[in-house]
């Protein structure tokens, strides 16, 4: 069985990089699952677990160690427009984490880390606002927002707490005031382009949003550009002087229009070697980014450390 209770991720941070999966919604594409639901993922958490598990799987086979749940997408008004209530929802995010859990109990003496990932609130638009942020509301609107959703999320007893692809710095400090007290420690990650937030902030000021705050392990950024990726780690590093997280995409880029991905991959897990390097020490990819993607990274990482 694997390890049920593994050390805090806080201290393993401070012994070396860990390896995260790659993109979960890509993953359950690859296993036949329908994704054109305006829930996305998330749909599944309802209508076929054991798929997510299997996703999960996929990515420890591959090296990863560090999970981040199908509870991106998932929020109480999503699923009240599926005549789901708020106990029933709770249900829901709960069970993101047991199944991570239960993908993670398969491997043999290793510890494995669940973290419960947090989407922005454009994520439950289904219309791309993740990747524009300011949404016309205030920050208490939006810390009401997450907040029933990270209570739910920690009462499962995550790891950690994935607050990612937050693509405003004003988001940010919401989603921390709503996570503040709820005894799980949190990661803070951006999506970015040409050096700042999709709202237009300058990434000095977004990261320094969490830089005097205990319950932030790390900060990065996630779902990007690889291209951005090197110069936001380096940010991220100075300005907090907390690990850095880093999952960018593929590179690909999706066309709203079309509802297709377009362009090249980008994603080198042999950039993993420089982001090591600037601070990162949680480490993987997110949309359109694999478990073979993964597999190299863990390689990549596992070269870099070995002396």
């Amino acid at each position: 069985m694997g390890t049920p209770h593994p050390p805090p991720l806080a201290d393993a941070l401070a012994r070396g990089p860990l390896v995260l999966d790659g993109g979960l919604s890509n993953q359950l594409q690859e296993q036949g699952c329908d994704l054109s639901d305006e829930l996305w993922s998330a749909r599944l958490l309802a209508d076929d677990p054991a798929q997510v598990q299997a996703a999960h799987a996929a990515y420890l086979r591959a090296g990863a160690r560090v999970l981040i749940t199908g509870s991106y997408q998932a929020s109480h008004r999503g699923f009240a427009r599926r005549g789901l209530g708020r106990e029933e929802t709770d249900a829901l995010l709960r069970r993101s984490v047991a199944l991570a859990r239960a993908a993670a109990a398969g491997v043999p003496g290793e510890p494995v880390w669940v973290a419960a990932s947090v989407g922005p609130y454009g994520a439950v638009l289904a219309d791309g606002g993740e990747y524009r942020g300011r949404y016309g509301l205030s920050g208490a609107e939006l810390e009401r927002f997450h907040r029933p959703r990270i209570e739910a999320l920690a009462a499962a007893g995550p790891d950690a707490l994935a607050l990612e692809t937050v693509p405003d710095a004003d988001e940010a400090e919401a989603l921390l005031r709503a996570a503040a007290g709820c005894g799980v420690p949190v990661w803070l990650s951006y999506t970015v382009a040409a050096g700042r937030t999709r709202a237009g902030q300058p990434l000095e000021d977004a990261f320094a949003v969490a830089a005097g705050n205990d319950q932030v392990i790390a900060v990065g950024v996630n779902c990007c550009d690889p291209r951005d990726a090197g110069e936001a780690v380096r940010t991220a590093a100075r300005v907090t002087g907390k690990p850095v997280v880093v999952y960018p995409n593929s590179g690909e880029r999706w066309d709203t229009r079309r509802g297709a991905w377009e362009g090249r991959t980008l994603f080198d897990p042999a950039d993993a070697r420089a982001w090591l390097r600037d601070g990162a020490r949680l480490i993987g990819g997110c949309c359109r980014v694999g478990p073979e993607e993964i597999a190299r990274l863990a390689r990549e990482l596992e070269a870099a450390e070995t002396p």
